[in-house]
Parts: C-alpha cells; sequence; structure tokens
C-alpha cells in the first residue's frame, strides 16, 4: 500500500504521536523502577514481593497504542479496487438463427440451449445496463431495441424462429445501428460505453467473402474505429449435422461442423473477447465470463471500514484487560 492509496496521507503523520507515546511510556516506567529502587526498603520489597513484575501489566497499554496506529490509518482514509455494476453502458445480444442452430449435438438443440444460456444471461447482467437483441440468419433484425426491460428481451429470446443462410456482417452492422440510434437519442456527445455479443454456429455464408463490405470482418473493423467490441462465442460441435429439405419431399444430412476461426478474427479485429462453447455447461461458463466484463468495473473507493473495526476492537480489548489486569508494584 503506498500513499496514493490514501485519500487524505496526512493523517498518517499521527503515527509520530502515537510513537511518542510509546516511547513516553517507556521512559516513565524506567523512571518510576529508578525512584522506587532509590527510596525503597530492598529487604523489605524482597520479602513482599517475591515474584518478577508481571510484565501483562503493559497489555493494556500496548493495545491501546496498536488501536491508535490502526485509527490513524483509517484517518487517513486508505482506499481498494472496488467491482461496481455498470450503471450506463449498452449491450447487443445477436444470436445466430439460421438452421444449423436446430442441431442436436448439443441437447436438446443448438437453438435450445443458446436460449436457455441467454436468458440467465438477461437475468444476472446489472439492470442499469441497456440490453438489446439481434436475430440473425441470412438478414439481421433488431428484435428488441436497447433497453433495461429485461422480460421484453427473455420474450423475444422464446421467439426466436430459424432461417436459411447466415449473415454474420449484417448482424454486426445492425447491431451498431441500434447502439447508435440509443445514443441519438441520449445525446452522442455522452454516449455510454457499448459492447456486441455475438453468438453463432457456423461461417458466414453472406457474403461468401468475409472482407466484403458487409462482410463479418469489414463489420468487425468497423466497429473497432467505433470503440465497440464484438464478444463472440463460438457455439457447437465439430460433428454437427441437420437435416435439410431436398425438394422432392426427402431430406439431405448436412454437416453444420462450428467455424472457430472466423468468430475467432471477429473477435481479435474487434478487440473484442473470443469464447468457443461446446455443450450447454460451456455456454454458461461464456456469458458468466461475459456478465463480469461487460456488467462490472473496477472503481476505486473507501476502504476504511476495516481498520475501524479493527481499532474499536483492540481499544476495547485495551480497556477489558485493564480491568482485569491488576498493577503491580514494579
Amino acid at each position: 500500500m503506498s500513499l496514493s492509496d490514501f485519500s487524505a496521507p496526512i493523517w498518517l503523520a499521527f503515527a509520530l504521536v502515537v510513537l511518542v507515546l510509546a516511547v513516553g511510556y517507556v521512559l516513565v516506567q524506567r523512571q518510576r523502577q529508578k525512584r522506587m529502587l532509590r527510596f525503597a526498603n530492598l529487604e523489605m520489597l524482597e520479602t513482599v514481593a517475591t515474584d518478577k513484575p508481571n510484565r501483562l501489566r503493559h497489555l493494556p497499554t500496548a493495545l491501546g497504542l496498536a488501536g491508535l496506529l490502526l485509527l490513524t490509518v483509517a484517518l487517513a482514509g486508505p482506499t481498494a479496487m472496488h467491482k461496481v455494476p455498470r450503471n450506463r453502458a449498452t449491450v447487443i445480444l445477436a444470436i445466430d438463427v439460421s438452421l444449423s442452430m436446430k442441431a442436436t449435438d448439443v441437447q436438446p438443440s443448438r437453438l435450445a440451449a443458446a436460449q436457455t444460456a441467454a436468458k440467465r444471461f438477461v437475468d444476472n447482467i446489472p439492470t442499469g445496463i441497456n440490453l438489446g437483441l439481434v436475430a440473425f440468419a441470412g438478414t439481421a433484425s433488431v428484435l428488441v431495441s436497447p433497453t433495461i426491460n429485461r422480460s421484453e428481451v427473455r420474450t423475444a429470446i422464446d421467439h426466436l424462429q430459424l432461417a436459411e443462410r447466415t449473415a454474420t456482417g449484417e448482424a454486426i452492422f445492425t447491431s451498431m445501428q441500434a447502439i447508435n440510434t440509443l445514443n441519438a437519442v441520449l445525446g452522442g456527445g455522452n454516449a455510454p460505453a457499448a459492447r456486441i455479443v455475438l453468438e453463432s454456429d457456423g461461417k458466414e455464408t453472406v457474403p461468401l467473402n468475409l472482407d466484403d463490405p458487409r462482410g463479418a470482418f469489414t463489420a468487425a473493423r468497423e466497429a473497432k474505429s467505433k470503440g465497440i467490441p464484438i464478444s463472440t462465442i463460438s457455439f457447437g460441435t465439430t460433428w454437427g449435422a441437420v437435416d435439410i429439405p431436398d425438394g422432392s419431399g426427402g431430406s439431405e444430412r448436412v454437416p453444420v461442423p462450428v467455424d472457430d476461426e472466423s468468430l475467432r478474427k471477429v473477435a481479435n479485429l474487434s478487440s473484442g473477447a473470443f469464447f468457443s462453447a461446446a455443450s450447454l455447461s460451456d455456454l454458461h461458463k461464456a456469458y458468466d465470463t461475459l456478465e463480469q466484463q461487460i456488467g462490472y468495473e473496477e472503481q476505486r473507493g473507501d476502504a476504511s471500514r476495516p481498520w475501524l473495526i479493527a481499532a474499536a476492537l483492540v481499544i476495547a480489548a485495551a480497556f477489558v484487560s485493564s480491568l482485569f489486569i491488576r498493577q503491580r508494584l514494579p
């Protein structure tokens, strides 16, 4: 702990007063002993006081001085970093609803597991955060504009519908537009911090080139330029597959392996974080980590309470000990 960790370090100078009191106490005890030896009848004293002086007689004073030292630290206003909920921030939760999300490699299905984990995230994130929901497949749409009303987001998550193709870039652009809209309402000059949480299980298919003007990598670069990190969650396994209608009344078994590579790059390009989840428990862990990163921030605050409590207890112990420890003649 350095001087910069105190809000009023000048009070630490009071420790010198405590030191002077300690030195004064020692000197007074020595003077008393000298006077006693000078005027006392030593033969009679040895007869009356056969035991050595009890050192416990100094305990009340020692405890009192220790209590003053603890009180000195408290008066100096020690501070520490505390994790506190964010009161102003905007988070857009973008969930992939492409047909690959009906794969059952994650039970009961990728979409059902994603809905369960997303609703838990919605319930746990601090209430002061504006939370919005974007669903994307071949296109992206804002299902819930950023709001502190969690019930709206939960209801929208429950009613997610699957569709064809995956337009990850459109999801990012649409999320940024929702953030910009809220900032315009709040006053663009004082826009709150924002982040996009994007959960997907496959590679972008619209457009095929992720560096296309509407591609995911292009969108990620623009998000970084706007100071909006994208945290991506790659959800699913490498052996996932779905049955796709073939147009003749039958279906075709199509592999839908998870695509970690592109989602990791999206996160890196936007200065966000990447998570890989192959099960519901993995998905919960990813969202729990995001909850801590997004929902809370560290602020330096007062940390004097423990010192005040310790000082009060030690001073009380000094008073109690003075009642039970009888002072003996030195």
